[in-house]
């Protein structure tokens, strides 16, 4: 098929094109989603296909509003409808009982459901025009870096798929952060745009589940996107380098050589003279860090790079979401410092 470009005021054709069981790249204000009807246990079916998707990693379900959570989930606590009044529209999916009207095509036969309300003013217009809830993973190829405009979409997605949406470059650049609330205490199963200090605000304790820090085991089946498979990867393998920003950049610089690539803060960007070096923003913005990590990530596919080292900010706000696609995208292969950079 030939993938259609559309803009912000093609929002019927795209509503059609969900209703019909087509494919469909929604902008975010995360990362660019691949969409479906998420009702249509066929359309979603092929997410999986184009997106060459492991079959039991789960999708989220895309709404409006919080008045579409009790078509889609039961027993919704009364927690997540006091997130969803702070959070919604934004970067926040909750993990909550699904009802049997969700297909076991989007939770992979799991007995929950991931759902969230996108802050995209675009993406809401097509869902309320299409009277359905959208299924949606970010709309990259399986395992590649997740796309923050359309230009990257269409080099994963072209032909494979109906249209994509242009709605411009992404404000948050990470995906969603996902809270589990059918556990107590609450758990993280991922780190998103929304920081983990945000929802302890509002929720209080909250447990971060062992697939934030390290893979899941074999055999472990994931309860939400982006738990158990390498994600986020360009082609050249990563090692992530962790501790204060002086010693990285120094156990960078001794390792690398012409054809190294280097994601760094832009306090370091002179220090690795002969690399190709993409900048992620300023050791102390999370924010600009998480807007540029995966356009960083897919530079470095159309250079002669055959290894890419990586500073990682640290575990705090959004840096907690920042370095876990650095260690996705690295597959966890990380050399920590230390505190004292030795």
């Amino acid at each position: 098929m030939k993938t259609r470009l559309l803009t912000g005021h093609d929002i019927p054709a795209a509503a059609a094109i969900l209703r019909e069981g087509g494919l469909l790249g929604i902008p975010t204000e995360t990362v660019y989603g691949l969409g479906a009807d998420g009702l249509n246990a066929e359309a979603v079916r092929h997410i999986f296909e184009a997106k060459g998707r492991p079959q039991d990693n789960p999708l989220i379900l895309h709404i409006p509003n919080a008045s579409w959570l009790s078509r889609y989930c039961h027993d919704v606590p009364a927690s997540a409808y006091a997130l969803a009044e702070r959070f919604w529209p934004g970067p926040l999916t909750m993990i909550l009982p699904r009802r049997e009207i969700v297909p076991d095509a989007v939770t992979c036969g799991l007995d929950t459901v991931g759902v969230r309300c996108p802050d995209h003013p675009v993406t809401l217009e097509i869902i309320r025009a299409a009277a359905v809830p959208v299924a949606a993973p970010s709309g990259n190829r399986s395992g590649r870096p997740s796309p923050t405009c359309a230009r990257h979409m269409l080099e994963d997605m072209e032909d494979r798929i109906d249209a994509i949406v242009d709605g411009g470059p992404c404000g948050v650049g990470v995906e969603s952060t996902i809270i589990d609330l059918t556990v107590t205490p609450p758990r993280l199963l991922r780190p998103g745009g929304l920081p983990l200090e945000e929802l302890e605000e509002v929720l209080g304790e909250i447990t971060v589940d062992k697939a934030v820090l390290s893979p899941l085991a074999a055999g472990e089946k994931p309860r939400a996107p982006g738990m158990k498979y390498r994600h986020y990867a360009p082609k050249a393998p990563v090692t992530v380098v962790t501790g204060p920003g002086e010693g990285t950049a120094r156990y960078i610089r001794e390792r690398a050589g012409e054809h190294t690539g280097v994601i760094c803060f832009d306090e370091f960007a002179e220090a690795f003279p002969n690399c190709v070096v993409e900048p992620i923003g300023s050791y102390a913005d999370k924010a600009e860090q998480a807007r540029r990590v995966f356009e960083a990530l897919r530079a470095f596919d159309g250079t002669a790079v055959t290894a890419i080292y990586a500073q990682c900010p640290g575990d705090a706000g959004l840096g907690l979401a920042v370095a876990n696609r650095l260690k996705k995208a690295a597959g966890f292969q990380i050399v920590d410092i230390g505190e004292d950079g030795i």
